[in-house]
């Protein structure tokens, strides 16, 4: 979604009739993009990815035939087992779409966009579905219905993602883009550099900082979608840094290093007023339990952990186990 939002702004900078289309449920297809979307005009140009293209040619058709004063239609798209492999999906499905006229989008969701806030948009269907009013929630809003509630938790999960709220009123699109993490690493050399190209590969952002003061400034710039990778084992700058993260409230910290480490680690921040409670937040030692020896699998081990913890998921860790931590 992202990434249409300067074509969204130029189209509608030229008044030109074009729709921004989008799924509201949807069946099968095995993985695919959460924040996929396709804008498309009267004309049938289409920009962006949706189901790798499959639909757009029928979407072009659905917008052509959108009568005047009607600012929104939800048709119904499916692609069979034989469609899907020459598309190159996974497997077929089915799909409910949103087409909801761009003039109807409000210009604040295409700005907030382009400047990586994190954002969502809360999309109202009448009863009819012939009708849909749009309205932009930031993170930082208190909620103030469901519809707002539910938005803050997908902001929250730091990854993209829709759901459909039904009601008395109608449907209730929630369309949620949180800022990509950024991910800080606490100290240099071979591992932080690949837990830097991992990042990348998942689109995440990543900084690199040697002292607890350059520490402290990069999560205070970056806390609302900062996470920390502790790689350090000096003690004027890991036990500073972890501190500062755990006051942030910084959603992901982890820390490398040994049990015995991890202990002295522990020591300190209790030391330093940390709370018992407060400690717990520690992912250390760092990452998931995948038996990682070398330094590419360590850092996999770590970023799928950063991943499960942003998402609310559930894995084995390596501090919940009494094992070797070299598999």
């Amino acid at each position: 979604m992202r990434e249409l939002a300067e074509t969204a702004r130029q189209w509608v900078a030229e008044g030109r009739v074009a729709f921004l289309a989008r799924p509201v449920t949807e069946q099968g297809f095995g993985p695919r993009d959460p924040a996929g979307a396709v804008l498309v005009d009267a004309r049938g140009e289409c920009v962006g990815a949706l189901y790798r293209g499959v639909f757009d040619a029928e979407l072009a058709a659905e917008a052509a035939a959108m009568g005047p004063g009607r600012n929104v239609r939800v048709c119904e798209v499916s692609v069979g087992a034989g469609e899907a492999v020459e598309a190159r999906l996974t497997c077929g499905g089915q799909a409910e779409i949103l087409l909801q006229s761009l003039a109807s989008v409000p210009a604040q969701w295409w700005e907030l966009l382009e400047q990586g806030a994190g954002v969502a948009l809360v999309t109202r269907l009448g009863e009819a579905a012939d009708e849909a009013a749009s309205e932009v929630v930031r993170a930082v809003d208190a909620p103030g219905n469901d519809a707002e509630r539910r938005a803050g938790e997908l902001l929250a999960t730091r990854r993209p993602g829709r759901d459909a709220l039904y009601g008395g009123s109608g449907l209730v699109l929630v369309e949620a883009y949180p800022s990509a993490p950024h991910v800080v690493i606490g100290g240099g050399g071979e591992l932080a550099g690949i837990i830097a190209r991992q990042a990348a590969l998942l689109e995440w952002g990543v900084e690199t900082v040697e002292s607890a003061a350059d520490a402290e400034k990069a999560l205070t710039d970056h806390r609302d979608a900062a996470c920390l990778v502790l790689l350090s084992h000096e003690p004027d700058f890991d036990v500073p840094t972890l501190r500062t993260a755990l006051a942030l409230g910084i959603p992901y910290v982890g820390a490398l290093g040994s049990r015995r480490t991890t202990a002295r680690r522990r020591e300190g921040l209790l030391a330093a007023g940390v709370s018992e409670a407060r400690l717990r937040a520690v992912h250390g030692p760092i990452g998931l339990d995948l038996g990682a020896r070398t330094p590419a699998e360590t850092a996999l081990a770590i970023c799928a952990e950063i991943l499960g913890v942003l998402g609310g998921r559930v894995a084995g860790g390596l501090r919940d186990s009494d094992g070797p931590l070299r598999g």
